[in-house]
């Protein structure tokens, strides 16, 4: 597929405080990308938007809400004149039994993994429709695979995927693509967050090769621009997810399978697993909600 140059375009990009968010920013940057970043953190993205190349905004805005993203697009397209590229990055995780879970956190998982991605290209699509850009979405290897210890998390993966392959069909024909970027373990605070609790740590080491390494986050980022370049509506972060797709079908009943032995390994140790958000951008997210809460 040929590529689209990258200079003088403008993109948007959500849960950019840090990881994926914050690399991507500063790569797209690097091409002469003028890169609007959005997150919960204004401190974090001002930072963020200090290291970059060339001109950037930061907005503060959570994904979840329509009137906070929708007033974020208006801003941005005033801004800059245009959008050309809207990355919905924004992501939270939780892990642990599910019988166990807090219910808030694993709502809430879903709701900016899945919700909150629908929110960022409702409001974004118009302009989307105006500049014929490209919208990519990102998920995981847990759109790919089911895992245990992992409900919410493979629950929002997997229904951003069928809605972002949904969306594409609905605005081909406006000229706008849609993409959709797998990620298997990749080096950010989300996952350095998991592997905090000892099981977790433990469970995922167990899991067969490729899928038990955690990878670099920059050749994952080069990735993802060179797929942002190619308008791919596919994006894989690691170079073998592209072959799960093909043996995708068989994957449940194999989970099924090994993860019902692997769970009774680790049963007496289950007791008292922290339930809630993981990772720096789920501490974030929870005192956001909590200050709203005052």
């Amino acid at each position: 597929m040929s590529r689209v140059g990258l200079e003088g375009q403008v993109a948007v990009v959500t849960g950019a405080a840090r990881g994926v968010g914050e690399l991507l920013a500063r790569k797209l940057s690097a091409r002469g990308v003028r890169v609007a970043l959005v997150g919960l953190e204004p401190e974090a993205l001002k930072e963020v938007a200090g290291r970059l190349h060339g001109d950037s905004g930061t907005w503060h805005a959570d994904v979840t809400d329509h009137e906070a993203m929708t007033r974020v697009a208006r801003e941005v397209k005033q801004r800059f004149g245009k959008v050309d590229i809207v990355v919905a990055n924004a992501g939270v995780a939780t892990g642990g039994p599910f019988a166990d879970s807090d219910p808030e956190a694993w709502r809430r998982v879903i709701e900016v993994n899945l919700i909150g991605s629908a929110v960022t290209a409702r409001a974004f699509l118009p302009v989307l429709v105006e500049s014929r850009g490209y919208l990519l979405q990102v998920a995981s290897l847990a759109a790919i695979t089911p895992a245990p210890m992992m409900t919410a998390y493979c629950a929002s993966k997997s229904g951003v995927e069928a809605y972002a392959h949904s969306l594409r069909a609905e605005v081909a024909h406006q000229g706008v693509r849609v993409g959709v970027a797998y990620l298997s373990w990749t080096d950010t605070d989300m996952v350095r967050g998991a592997d905090q609790d000892e099981v977790m740590r433990e469970l995922r080491q167990r899991l067969p090769w490729p899928s038990n390494k955690t990878y670099p986050l920059g050749p994952a980022a080069d990735r993802i621009v060179a797929g942002i370049e190619r308008r791919s509506a596919h994006v894989y972060g690691q170079w073998w997810l592209r072959g799960m797709q093909g043996v995708r079908g068989y994957l449940p009943g194999l989970i099924g399978t090994v993860g019902q032995r692997e769970m009774r390994r680790f049963a007496s140790r289950l007791e008292g697993m922290r339930t809630g958000l993981v990772g720096a951008g789920g501490a974030a997210d929870e005192q956001e909600r909590s200050v709203r809460r005052q």
